[in-house]
């Protein structure tokens, strides 16, 4: 996919992140220059470097937290940034329920911060990462972007008190241009095994657990849940491979070079899979058993959640093109290259 209209200096907030770096990708690919900021508390310092080998430049790297207004401005100015997509902030639900403080600070605080860097900047185009989780118990399946929203746990609710800021500001000023983003479930990783999933400590999502168990890093897998009312009892989530999501932010700024507003847009496969599901299709592509052992589940989850993409579609010209199985095995593909690159630099 090709950003035909503009080409433009973008910051990614989060960028040296799992979604954020791939979305790099996808940017610097049709023509943009990225910049990233990170404050490195989930992610690797060698991103860029990684990024690089990928696409021939290593971007620029701002180590910074997005509570820092005062940095975040003066990297708008001196990288003359166009528009922003912001991915940082805190993600995971289980540990939003115990840390919500953390979430808000975080996750809220941090937007508003960088809203003021980028009004004081005059920075008016902006991408946000948001969540199917805005949604909170599904009242229909699928979920299109006229669904009520509710979440139900202090991450979710993050989302949407950010998104109810967003449309708030763009209400207050015509000048600006806002997508929120709504993922579903985004695993996969980039054809070059360059980068991919991979969090500092105990992995707070299905996939990167998965392929952790699939090389021995780890003994079983921990299916939170097998008694919801689905097929086989566990959860059944709408998993997007994480470049077609990286396409979608692409999608996305190119929508908003012709349209100002606020605009929300489910980004998924339009299609569920349970977690068993996703654990027969890891070991189909890996050639692994996963142990895995049924314990109870996490407070704030739901039995099943998956997309109604229609708008994403008919407005972005955007859908998912790439299925279970390319998930799964660009996954055991990074998994593999990781556990090498670690040998050789032992």
């Amino acid at each position: 996919m090709q950003c035909k209209r503009w080409n433009v200096n973008i910051l990614l907030t989060g960028g040296n992140g799992y979604i954020g770096s791939h979305a790099a990708v996808a940017l610097s690919q049709a023509g943009h220059e990225v910049v990233l900021f990170d404050n490195l508390c989930n992610s690797r310092a060698d991103v860029p470097g990684r990024l690089g080998r990928i696409f021939g430049r290593a971007p620029s790297l701002v180590r910074g937290d997005v509570r820092d207004t005062d940095l975040l401005r003066k990297t708008l100015c001196q990288y003359r940034v166009d528009a922003v997509l912001h991915f940082a902030g805190l993600k995971a639900v289980g540990e939003s329920v115990g840390m919500p403080l953390a979430y808000y600070d975080n996750n809220v605080s941090g937007a508003l911060s960088l809203l003021r860097a980028m009004q004081q900047g005059g920075v008016r185009t902006l991408v946000f990462s948001s969540s199917a989780t805005v949604y909170g118990e599904p009242r229909y399946l699928p979920m299109d972007e006229q669904h009520p929203t509710g979440a139900t746990n202090p991450y979710g609710r993050s989302k949407l008190h950010v998104e109810e800021v967003l449309a708030d500001l763009a209400a207050s000023d015509a000048d600006w241009r806002i997508a929120c983003l709504r993922y579903f479930n985004p695993v996969g990783a980039h054809e070059s095994s360059m980068i991919g999933e991979d969090p500092n400590g105990t992995p707070n999502n299905l996939m990167p657990f998965i392929s952790q168990v699939a090389v021995g890093r780890r003994s079983q897998l921990r299916v939170f849940g097998g008694d919801y009312d689905t097929h086989d009892g566990t959860g059944v989530r709408d998993f997007i491979h994480v470049m077609d999501l990286a396409e979608g932010h692409l999608a996305a700024l190119e929508f908003l070079g012709t349209n100002s507003g606020w605009h929300a847009f489910n980004l998924g496969a339009g299609r569920g899979s349970s977690v068993l599901e996703l654990v027969r299709a890891f070991e189909q592509a890996s050639g692994r058993k996963i142990p895995y052992v049924i314990v109870d589940r996490r407070p704030g989850d739901v039995a099943s959640t998956y997309a109604k993409v229609d708008k994403a579609r008919q407005m972005l010209g955007w859908q998912a093109r790439r299925g279970l199985v390319d998930m799964c095995s660009s996954v055991w593909r990074w998994q593999q290259n990781e556990v090498e690159h670690k040998k050789e630099s032992i």
